[in-house]
């Protein structure tokens, strides 16, 4: 039976952070490395892999799920900053705010890398501190044309390739090359060091687009036209994206890496968001098929909440107290030690969508 949730609002939207949420939620339980650890047969093996980002050039399903994140932060920018408009409330008045939540997300976006490192560093490599700039620099131009945003989005990942071509200097002059390339200059100029996995800080810059683009779909999701049409577009958004990313890389232009955002990496990662977020505002929105939608949407109303949580308490001690615990009873069942990992994974997995629901129960959503 179909359960309408919240005609006020997008429910999509909600379903597909949510998602993200819980996805990002299972790589903190370590619920991939459990199933990787199994020794599956090698069509599952693949299907977890797909759960990890790709070591270098190419594109897995987990590399799209930071973008998923810019691009619905984007996207709830923009229908907040309507509907705060419709109430006469200002861009310069509301962007003292938005400028103090991009301050919150740099500072605990800095302060993850401290906790995660045990003592304080100072590395600009979370989603967080790299979203605090993508949402100010996106907030900018808001209130201009799609059309505007979508040349401003391309703008950025052209300026970034070209960037990584033409600034060569000693040891950091291969564009693509892991630790060599332009993006670990900056970082050594900016932190003093060089990401072991590759990631470098730069990538805020052009990952900007992917929030800006999110900014033109919530324009859309919001506008008059038909949700037949609003669908179209999306469809056309996202597959024009794919062909141009799959294009660059297969015409040997611009080689698609996540870790440095290449601009083919950019553009193909958006058209997959954009084709999973058409057909989830299909299946919610338009359909009204949202009889389980309830399970992403208790995590998508607290998402920042959340991530914050998992990053932090779950990963330093919800993690491991539980494995205490399901240690010491599934000894008695001789249970091998890479199940065990596995069921310890899912029940920290499940108790954090539990604080979820249970907040959402209560009607605490934790806002920035």
């Amino acid at each position: 039976m179909n359960q309408p949730l919240n005609k006020d609002r997008i429910v999509s939207l909600d379903v597909m952070r949510g998602m993200i949420m819980i996805l990002l939620a299972g790589e903190s339980a370590l619920v991939y490395d459990s199933f990787s650890n199994l020794h599956l047969p090698a069509f599952a093996q693949a299907i977890v892999a797909q759960f990890f980002h790709d070591p270098w050039h190419g594109l897995h399903f987990w590399d799209t799920v930071q973008p998923a994140f810019m691009m619905m932060a984007g996207t709830a920018m923009y229908i907040s900053f309507y509907r705060k408009e419709q109430k006469g409330i200002t861009w310069s008045n509301n962007f003292k705010h938005i400028l103090i939540r991009s301050l919150k997300l740099f500072v605990l976006g800095t302060a993850l890398h401290c906790v995660y490192a045990g003592k304080l560093v100072w590395e600009l490599w979370n989603v967080l501190t790299q979203l605090a700039f993508t949402t100010l620099l996106a907030y900018l131009i808001i209130k201009r044309s799609s059309v505007f945003q979508i040349i401003a989005g391309l703008l950025l990942i052209v300026l970034n390739d070209i960037l990584y071509r033409k600034i060569l200097v000693p040891n950091f002059s291969q564009p693509y090359v892991e630790f060599h390339n332009f993006g670990s200059y900056v970082d050594m100029l900016v932190m003093g060091k060089i990401n072991t996995d590759g990631w470098v800080a730069f990538n805020m810059v052009p990952t900007a687009a992917h929030t800006i683009w999110g900014m033109t779909i919530g324009r859309l999701l919001v506008s008059k036209i038909t949700d037949s049409k609003k669908i179209r577009w999306l469809l056309l958004m996202g597959c024009l994206a794919l062909l141009a990313g799959y294009g660059l890389d297969g015409l040997h232009m611009v080689p698609i890496i996540k870790r440095i955002s290449t601009g083919s990496f950019v553009l193909a990662s958006a058209g997959w968001v954009i084709l999973i977020l058409a057909f989830i505002y299909w299946l919610v929105d338009v359909k009204k098929i949202n009889k389980h939608a309830q399970i992403a949407t208790v995590v998508g109303m607290n998402s920042i909440f959340i991530y914050l949580f998992f990053e932090t308490v779950g990963a330093q001690w919800i993690n491991p107290t539980v494995k205490i615990f399901i240690g010491g009873f599934t000894a008695f069942l001789h249970v091998t030690p890479n199940l065990q990992a596995l069921l310890n994974a899912l029940v920290v997995w499940w108790m954090e969508w539990y604080l979820c629901y249970w907040l959402a129960q209560k009607k605490i959503f934790i806002k920035l």
